[in-house]
């Protein structure tokens, strides 16, 4: 009975593989002949069956961005980005759309040892720091038995030496992998889609207007109180924006 099951699974995964493939080249067929809202709509198809690649975002994007749609465009672009963050052709796309956007936000870049290890740790993702610690951890039992069974003074001097170098680069590994962890769940992208919205000094109406932001503009969110959300730009200023004026990026 469960080999059936395994196969009919295996079928039906395989047709909806095909059909969400050539629903892809229709919409590039479409997209190519410069029927944009057409495309959008047939790549947007293949996202409701909860198909996510960098290549479906990208697409989508580049749709919304030949409709001068500001805010799905960056979007649809950051989405990409997320899976595929060293893409030029993506990086590329993005600078484009960001022209397109009101808001000129400066960069306040990090600067000191906080720089130094951030730019270190994103250099390779969580799992991969989580999966190098456990390497070493390995290589340090296979090197301690190593010593302790070794009849060499110099084997012995060797591997004590290697399997405490191991132990040392093993914690370092799940150091920059708890980093790693802190940095992604700290990192909430989200984007403005509200045409003009009111960032408050609190998270209520009553309260003072602290500036403006405009669709497309790329904030951090920070923090969510009720309807509210509290974001954070990258020049340090927060506020709070009523959480309907944006999307977060992580929804998946």
């Amino acid at each position: 009975m469960k080999l059936i099951l395994y196969i009919l699974v295996f079928l039906f995964g395989t047709a909806s593989f095909a059909q969400n493939t050539a629903a892809f080249s229709q919409a590039n067929a479409l997209y190519n002949d410069g029927n944009y809202t057409e495309a959008l709509s047939r790549y947007k198809s293949i996202l409701e069956q909860e198909e996510h690649s960098a290549e479906l975002y990208y697409n989508i994007a580049n749709a919304h961005y030949k409709l001068n749609n500001v805010a799905p465009s960056i979007y649809y672009y950051e989405k990409a980005l997320l899976l595929k963050p060293n893409d030029k052709e993506i990086l590329n796309n993005i600078a484009y759309a960001k022209n397109m956007t009101i808001d000129a936000i400066e960069i306040i870049p990090e600067v000191g040892f906080s720089r130094l290890i951030n730019k270190a740790t994103n250099t390779m993702v969580f799992d991969n720091w989580a999966k190098l610690s456990v390497i070493f951890v390995v290589l340090f039992v296979l090197l301690f038995l190593m010593y302790y069974f070794s009849q060499s003074t110099r084997k012995k001097r060797l591997a004590f030496v290697t399997s405490l170098s191991s132990l040392v680069l093993a914690f370092v590994a799940l150091a920059f992998a708890f980093n790693s962890y802190g940095l992604e769940q700290k990192n909430q992208p989200a984007i403005v889609f509200a045409q003009e919205s009111q960032i408050k000094s609190e998270p209520n109406l009553r309260s003072a207007e602290a500036f403006k932001l405009h669709e497309g503009t790329k904030v951090q969110v920070i923090d969510t109180v009720s309807n509210w959300s509290k974001i954070k730009l990258s020049d340090g200023k927060t506020g709070w924006v009523v959480s309907n004026d944006i999307k977060m990026l992580k929804t998946f």
